[in-house]
């Protein structure tokens, strides 16, 4: 009996010299509960809570040699990378371009100032689509300016140039905006344009919705990148939650009552009252009626159950 004792409460996790001790004052014949009661009296605590008491010792690491802890420092709480909470952003580089040149000039320094722009706000996959075509030497009819920044931005892989060829001495161009929405379409992410591809709305019901849900128009004012606040109008998202995968609901702020303590419109009052807070919230006529509803006598109450359907 002792031996089994002493089995059942190593396995617990308490020491042997306290279950011997507690043995000795009880007797061997005592129950297990008792013995159990007495051990916790005495303080003593099985091996696996007193190791999650004791705090966990520092990890020495190797030089060149990256921890876990200082990793999970440029991660969320859920292990995931914060830009992959962002969605991909999509830019139509000649529209950016003219319009930071004021349609006259494909101003390459706009597409700079919108790429820039969104990687402070650390946007990860962005990519500009360009015309082939807008790599050859500028024309009189066509000026281009700051054309080293299409350069750099292709060597970052961020810059992509949409194919075109010249078949008998004319220039045969494919539709860049095709490979704007599309792209988009397929990432699940923002377009950043001011046109509204209206040919592509009317040719796939699909991108009819998600050029009208994920477009991202912008100014330029005094050489700065300034996307809406509101997309999609005052009764939209905000600009944060327009970019992000996972928005975040603002808190609802009620507007406290006018009339205070003397509104008498009850539940119906769409304004908020403090002091109504732990009650039911009746309509004064509802409130009447319950004080005044006198009950009816038992015979009375029968007939009206028969009567009633």
């Amino acid at each position: 009996v002792h031996q089994s004792k002493m089995d059942f409460f190593c396995k617990l996790g308490y020491g042997k010299q306290d279950i011997c001790k507690v043995l000795k004052n009880l007797g061997q014949e005592a129950l297990e509960d008792d013995v159990l009661k007495e051990l916790i009296r005495m303080g003593s605590k099985p091996q696996a809570l007193e190791s999650q008491a004791q705090p966990s010792q520092l990890k020495l690491v190797a030089r060149g040699s990256c921890g876990t802890t200082a990793g999970l420092q440029w991660l969320g709480d859920d292990g995931s990378d914060s830009s992959d909470s962002l969605r991909p952003i999509v830019i139509d580089g000649s529209n950016v371009a003219m319009s930071h040149g004021n349609k006259e000039v494909f101003s390459c320094w706009g597409i700079q100032l919108a790429v820039d722009w969104f990687r402070e706000r650390g946007h990860t996959y962005i990519k500009v689509f360009v015309p082939l075509w807008r790599k050859e030497p500028p024309r009189q009819d066509s000026p281009i300016a700051d054309q080293h920044i299409l350069e750099e931005l292709e060597k970052q892989s961020v810059l992509v140039y949409t194919p075109s060829r010249k078949v008998k001495g004319k220039r045969v161009v494919c539709y860049d905006d095709r490979y704007i929405v599309k792209v988009a379409y397929e990432k699940d992410g923002v377009i950043v344009s001011n046109d509204h591809y209206r040919d592509l709305q009317n040719e796939n019901p699909e991108w009819k919705w998600f050029i009208e849900q994920r477009l991202l128009m912008y100014s330029f004012v005094s050489n700065r990148f300034m996307p809406p606040d509101d997309p999609l109008g005052r009764h939209g998202p905000t600009l944060s939650n327009f970019l992000s995968k996972k928005p975040v609901l603002p808190e609802k702020k009620w507007q406290p009552c006018p009339y205070g303590k003397k509104c008498t419109y009850g539940n119906k009052c769409k304004f908020y009252h403090p002091e109504r807070q732990h009650q039911a919230q009746l309509s004064v006529a509802d409130e009447l009626r319950a004080k005044t509803k006198v009950p009816l006598a038992p015979g009375k109450e029968e007939e009206r159950c028969r009567c009633s359907p």
